[in-house]
């Protein structure tokens, strides 16, 4: 347990202000998107583009194309969001398009893995490409109020613990272990929120 302790506070030590503002962006962002508020797209940005270069430094180059692509997404996202709430529900997919997303994701992220495996310098490609090409799926899906969404974080969030962790990132390491928490409140809350729908129409 000292430890443990021990590995935290040297992690809070050599955290940067770049990756201490990007983990307190990430959590406002992720505190407001179960609120559904749509500021939580502003805090998005701002941790996006801290994690641009924050991954770049830290040799996670895919991971560092995913924040370009997230901070995309939270213009989009905003926009989306910005509509009535009557307009844009939390909804639900099929079983049949989950099933396709996870094979066509996955066929994607073991390509995208090979690719930078063998030209690039890429810290653990093949985890990375698994969570980046899942990640733009599934931001896209946020930015839809779909419910799965957060059932897809949980899993990616859990991948993203190891992958900082072993970059050194233990801050950040941290704060993943704090999202996929959230991600399961998150989904807990959004199923409320889903369910009082569906029981307002019929």
């Amino acid at each position: 347990m000292n430890n443990l302790i021990n590995e935290l506070l040297q992690g809070l030590r050599a955290t940067t202000y770049w990756e201490f503002q990007a983990i307190v962006a990430g959590i406002l962002y992720l505190v407001f998107a179960i609120k559904e508020k749509k500021i939580c797209w502003f805090f998005a940005l701002v941790n996006a583009a801290t994690y641009v270069y924050v991954s770049y430094t830290a040799k996670l180059h895919l991971d560092a194309l995913l924040q370009i692509f997230y901070i995309v997404m939270a213009v989009v996202g905003y926009l989306n969001w910005n509509k009535e709430k009557d307009i844009l529900h939390i909804h639900t997919w099929t079983a049949t398009l989950h099933l396709f997303t996870l094979i066509f994701t996955s066929l994607v992220s073991v390509l995208v893995g090979y690719l930078f495996h063998k030209y690039t310098d890429q810290a653990n490609p093949y985890l990375d490409a698994f969570a980046t090409c899942f990640s733009l799926v599934t931001t896209y899906m946020v930015t839809r109020k779909v419910l799965e969404n957060w059932i897809y974080w949980i899993v990616i969030d859990s991948l993203m613990i190891y992958l900082y962790f072993v970059r050194d990132l233990k801050m950040s390491s941290l704060l993943m272990t704090f999202y996929t928490i959230m991600a399961i409140n998150g989904f807990l809350v959004w199923r409320k929120i889903y369910r009082q729908q569906k029981n307002a129409i019929s």
